[in-house]
């Protein structure tokens, strides 16, 4: 299947010189969006994967159905002051400020095997922000795994060794 027929350009979004890669007509399309789960399913049980994190918000659509397809359990990254009880977070940059990621402090257990998961793999800041947040918990984090990448942007070099699966890259 080539997926790439299922993910919309859009030009200057969300601001000009921007051309953004919409995944929403690749998860309006059931039998797509099974397939391309499936196959980031076979990266991240070769892998081991005891728990999938995702960060907010599209990583949960990426990382929730990896998660049931592998009988793991998933693990919700979010901005800060959004979820309950007891936290850790950790800041980190963006283009113009910075943001803070946070993750339940009781989330991961000390060695368990974890795959990252997201819909993009751009500057790998948001992802390297997240997989900080999985290895000062104590998780192996085994394995990252992305809709997109956009190659251009040396997202996968930020993230150092980390084995890196991607279904399309632009």
């Amino acid at each position: 299947m080539d997926f790439k027929t299922l993910i919309r350009e859009i030009p200057d979004f969300p601001q000009p010189g921007i051309l953004f890669r919409d995944i929403t007509p690749l998860l309006a399309d059931g039998e797509a969006y099974q397939k391309a789960i499936n196959k980031l399913a076979v990266f991240a049980k070769e892998k081991g994967a005891e728990l999938i994190v995702g960060p907010e918000a599209r990583g949960y659509v990426v990382g929730a159905p990896l998660a049931y397809a592998l009988t793991a359990g998933f693990v919700p990254v979010r901005k800060k002051g959004k979820l309950p009880g007891q936290t850790l977070a950790v800041q980190y940059g963006l283009e113009y400020g910075n943001d803070v990621l946070e993750i339940h402090v009781d989330a991961i257990q000390p060695g368990q095997r974890v795959v990252v998961a997201d819909d993009l793999l751009a500057t790998g800041g948001t992802m390297s922000a997240t997989i900080d947040l999985v290895k000062k918990l104590g998780g192996n984090v085994v394995g990252g795994a992305f809709l997109i990448e956009l190659m251009e942007l040396g997202g996968r070099n930020k993230l150092g060794d980390l084995d890196v699966f991607t279904l399309v890259q632009y």
